[in-house]
Formats: C-alpha cells, structure tokens, sequence
C-alpha cells in the first residue's frame, strides 16, 4: 500500500475516534436560577405604619417590569412595614424590614421565602456579610448595636454594641465597618473583626458629616459635606485614611457611588461624577433634575453603565424611576412601589 493511502487511513480514523470523542462529551444544560436572576432589585419602603413595603425589579434590558415581586411570589402576603435595606449573599436576599422589626430572607432568584428572622431584631436599619455571618445595625431605646447572625441557620449569634448610633454598615477585605452617623450627623466609622466580633477602632473623618459610607475594591469610602463644601475620603480596611478628595464649593453632598473607575454623587438637584483616581473637582452635572423637592432624589443607585434615580413623589403616590445614561443622557422611565429608596445588582 501507498504511504499517501496509510497516511489517509490513519487521519480518517483520527478523526472518527476524535469525532466520538467529542460526542461522548456531556452536554451542559445551564438553566436559570429563577425570573429575577438578571436584572436589579428596587426596594420600596411604603408608608410608615401601613404594611406597604414592596420590592420592584426590572431586567437588564429594562424591557421587564415587576412590581409587588415578594407578595407575587408568597401568595399575596404584604412584606411589611418600611423597606429599608435589602442585602444579597449567595443565593438569599435579606429584606430589613425596620418598622416590622424583621428580616425576611427570599431566594433572591424566585423570591420564595426561606426563613423569617425577628430574634433580636429591633428598629433594624442596614446589613452586611463576613465570615459566614450577617451583621445588621439596630436599636432598641437609647442602646445601639450590631447583631450578628449566622448566615448558615439564620440563628442569632452576638450583640456588638456601639458607642453611637450604626446606620450603613459595609464589608471591606474582611472587615465590618458601621457608619456611626444617621440623617446627616455625625463623623464616626466604626470597625469590627468579624472573627472576634469585636469593635477594633473608631475613626472620626476630619471635615463635614458623613452622609454616605461604601465599600469598593477591598477599601472604605466615605462622602461627607458641610453647607459649603463636601468631602470624599477612602480608608483602608484598617481604618487609615490614606486619601481626601475636597470637593471645594459643592455643598451638602451625598448618594456617593462607585461604578467601573468613575465616582458619582449627587448635590440637591444635580449628579456629578468624576475619575476614581482624581482630585479635579468637577464644576459641571451630568444632571439636573427639574424638580428639586426633598422626594425628586429619593433613591439613586448607578450599576454597570446605568443611573437609577427615584422621585417618591411625596409618599402620596407610587414612585417614578428614571433610568440615564453616566453621560446624563434619559433611557427610560418605570413606576414602581411607594418610596423606591435602593437599587442593588441581582
């Protein structure tokens, strides 16, 4: 037989043994979690008193909106009174239901509910995870305190307490760090070892009241403003303040948000943004809303390329939810729930 005949035979049967190798392979099949996997989460508080809280959710798109999504999903049942805070941790979403004094814990892709925690709950107000536990800032009278609980069995583990009063509360490399400053007083960021549960230190930002704290990139960030001017800080997980950004002449600043290497923040009526890395005080918004009442910028959130501004509309009606552009400019607008007050990537 030819060489060029053996050579023939050889790669037809390489490739018959490739080809049913190939169709041995399993086939992945990957099915979606749930209707509410790719899209963002709105918490809307309701009216204070009244069961009215409820969640929205729109999807990536923004072709998608659902309103009332808990009680859809629960056979009508009213989620409960002031929505404050929802926090996502692996397949669970963590709805902090602060006049209610509960957490509702849903699957955040179908948003059946798993599990009601009211142990130790009172007057809850924000939530973040470490080390396989919660932490959930709340009160009861003229105490103040972080709760702890195990993210395993939902069990109450700890009782931190506070030298003053916790609102946000974040994690950063590891670390839990509580905002010690509520409705625009106070100066104080608070941090905890979620191994011991301990309080480590407490730090005072040098300028202004804090109105703001988040976490990025393993780092603490935090805006604080005067009625002149407003200031950005970044502390490590540690507690150091390891740089400040002046925003000289843009006063009462709040809503701080990171998104990609752009920071935005919003000043009355007007969102500005600026590089991460930059000291460059911007002078011009991307935004400025029309309306400047206290309701026009209730809730703001910017995910992946997108800024979501709630007007609740004075509480009397439902809220509206315009969708920009990080240029400024208009995507869309939704209705969604009473007091639309938090927007969070799902």
């Amino acid at each position: 037989m030819k060489i060029s005949k053996l050579l023939s035979v050889a790669f037809a049967a390489t490739l018959l043994f490739t080809t049913s190798c190939r169709n041995d392979d399993p086939i992945v099949d990957v099915q979606p979690k749930g209707a509410y996997e790719n899209g963002i989460i709105m918490s809307n508080e309701g009216n204070f008193g009244s069961p009215t809280a409820t969640v929205s959710f729109i999807s990536n798109d923004l072709a998608t909106v659902e309103n009332n999504v808990y009680s859809a999903n629960n056979g009508g049942a009213a989620l409960g009174d002031v929505l404050q805070n929802v926090g996502l941790n692996g397949d669970n979403a963590y709805l902090i239901l602060n006049n209610s004094n509960k957490i509702e814990v849903v699957n955040r892709y179908t948003f059946k509910k798993v599990a009601t925690v009211s142990d130790q709950v009172s007057q809850p107000r924000y939530i973040a995870f470490a080390n396989n536990n919660y932490y959930v800032t709340t009160s009861s009278g003229s105490s103040k305190f972080v709760n702890v609980y195990s993210s395993a069995t939902n069990a109450f583990v700890k009782k931190i307490p506070l030298t003053s009063g916790g609102e946000r509360i974040v994690e950063a490399s590891g670390r839990i760090v509580v905002q010690n400053a509520s409705f625009g007083s106070g100066k104080k960021l608070t941090f905890i070892d979620p191994v011991s549960n301990i309080v480590e230190s407490e730090v005072l930002v040098p300028n202004g009241n804090i109105q703001k704290t988040i976490s990025n990139g393993g780092n603490v960030y935090t805006i604080a403003s005067t009625s002149t001017d407003s200031y950005i800080y970044k502390l490590s997980s540690t507690g150091t303040i390891t740089s400040t950004i002046t925003l000289s002449g843009i006063a009462d600043a709040k809503n701080l948000e990171i998104d990609g290497s752009k920071i935005y923040f919003t000043s009355g009526s007007k969102i500005y943004t600026m590089d991460v890395s930059s000291t460059t005080v911007p002078t011009t918004p991307i935004i400025t809303l029309a309306d400047n009442s206290w309701s026009a910028l209730y809730g703001f959130g910017v995910i992946e390329g997108k800024i979501y501004i709630s007007n609740a509309n004075g509480f009397t009606e439902d809220s509206t939810v315009e969708i920009y552009s990080t240029s400024g400019t208009l995507i869309k607008t939704v209705t969604t729930g009473r007091g639309t007050n938090g927007f969070y990537k799902n």
